[in-house]
């Protein structure tokens, strides 16, 4: 059986919600001279490749880019790495999607072995039911779902295209 998709955001609804969190990125560390965008691999990733170069024409920030690789399924199969020293530094974790809270709250763990200066948590869609105590502070699209449905944001050629509820 195939489970049946609606589509929540396209690909003009999701430059709209993109263009808004770089702003909101920028209101929130408008007293800095610098920020670290966190893009878990894959669509985080992308997400956050796309907010850095809009918050680089947006505002005078120095912006920099880092990527988290990690098993989402099995985030302790492997250790996750940040090989920079994030002490001190303003940072934003990005990920397409908070749909349990599990990705984002083990990707925290890495990033608080140091001592950043502010941490804040940015996604495209957040699922309102969690089954982790993880509350994004930038939110693209909230969706309210029930517990069995899950959202899933749809990549192609390093662009986010398409989110869908199933």
């Amino acid at each position: 059986m195939v489970k049946e998709r609606t589509i929540i955001l396209d690909k003009e609804r999701i430059n709209w919600k993109m263009q808004r969190m770089a702003y909101e990125i920028w209101e929130n560390f408008s007293n800095e001279k610098s920020v670290t965008l966190i893009g878990i691999e894959s669509s985080g990733a992308i997400l956050a490749k796309s907010l850095a170069k809009r918050l680089k024409e947006i505002s005078t920030l120095k912006v920099e880019l880092i990527i988290v690789k990690m098993n989402k399924r099995k985030p302790l199969s492997s250790e996750i790495v940040i090989d920079e020293n994030l002490s001190g530094k303003s940072l934003v974790l990005i990920d397409d999607v908070a749909n349990s809270g599990k990705t984002l709250l083990y990707a925290l763990a890495p990033i608080l072995k140091y001592e950043p200066k502010k941490v804040m948590i940015a996604v495209l869609v957040d699922r309102r039911h969690k089954s982790f105590p993880i509350t994004p502070d930038i939110i693209g699209h909230s969706v309210s779902t029930t517990l069995q449905e899950h959202i899933e944001v749809e990549t192609e050629g390093g662009y986010i295209t398409a989110a869908y509820l199933q």
